[in-house]
């Protein structure tokens, strides 16, 4: 797990777990808005491969953090790009003209108001896929895509943690882990069809012999 310091460790009983809105309160000052880690480029490097024209649309960054989705929207011509996250403290830190104080829950946007739904690992913070989901397919058009990344179940399954450092001290944030079938169990209840799905290893410049197991999850969905 060296590959992933400071984010993913092997699990100890010594680390700390948080919930995500106090880890992330301690967390945001210094969470840059790019990725910032191997598992997260090569996260990142898969989902923009499924990524659907988004000139003149609306794109939704849901649990925005500090807004690396919604940088990389606006980077591609979005017409309307909206962040929408629960902590105050990363909101604060994303540089976004429209930034909304909200749970991935109960979305504070109307039925069919947005082109492109983006959640760069978040979902498994959640306990229940299922709200999350019916949420995202309300407030997509019909048509509409979702593209959905999660740290990869087999990761966790092998006692993995997702932490972070602050103050010298190394803190874990709590994960759920959801396994394929959660997803499109969850997916196909809501009105969506995972028509995608990718599982990227690290990218050849972070890669080594030491891990080949892929590091993410990635379900590009569409609203039927």
């Amino acid at each position: 797990m060296r590959y992933f310091r400071r984010w993913l460790h092997a699990r100890s009983k010594s680390i700390q777990v948080l919930n995500s809105l106090d880890a992330y309160a301690l967390w945001a000052a210094a969470y840059p808005p790019h990725a910032h880690n191997a598992l997260m480029r090569a996260e990142q490097a898969a989902l923009l491969s499924l990524l659907p024209a988004l000139a003149g649309r609306t794109m939704l960054d849901l649990a925005c953090g500090s807004g690396r989705y919604a940088q990389i929207a606006a980077a591609h011509g979005a017409a309307h790009v909206i962040g929408v996250d629960n902590s105050p403290e990363m909101l604060a830190q994303a540089q976004l003209s429209k930034r909304i104080l909200a749970s991935s829950d109960a979305i504070p946007l109307t039925i069919g108001s947005v082109d492109v739904v983006i959640s760069g690992l978040a979902l498994g913070h959640m306990p229940d896929l299922g709200p999350t989901l019916a949420e995202i397919a309300r407030v997509l058009v019909t048509g509409g895509v979702a593209l959905i990344s999660d740290v990869h179940p087999c990761l966790f399954l092998g006692g993995a943690q997702r932490t972070f450092t602050v103050d010298g001290k190394t803190l874990a944030v709590e994960h759920h882990v959801h396994l394929t079938s959660d997803y499109y169990a969850g997916a196909s209840a809501a009105g969506l069809r995972i028509d995608h799905l990718l599982e990227p290893r690290l990218l050849p410049e972070d890669a080594s012999a030491g891990m080949r197991a892929p590091v993410a999850i990635i379900y590009r969905m569409i609203k039927a």
